[in-house]
């Protein structure tokens, strides 16, 4: 499992990575959610991971 917090605000952020942290369930800052270890979600972990914290566990 990985657990992904968003840290800085989504505003003024390319429009396509809104929707990724979007799908991910991350809105504000301080939003935590769990996620299956998949090579699907570390690749929109990825595409976004100056704006999170992802801890394995």
């Amino acid at each position: 499992m990985l657990r992904i917090t968003l840290t800085r605000s989504p505003i003024g952020m390319n429009p396509k990575s809104k929707k990724v942290l979007d799908s991910l369930g991350l809105k504000r800052p301080g939003d935590t959610v769990s996620k299956s270890n998949t090579p699907q979600i570390r690749g929109a972990v990825k595409k976004v991971l100056p704006f999170l914290i992802v801890e394995e566990g």
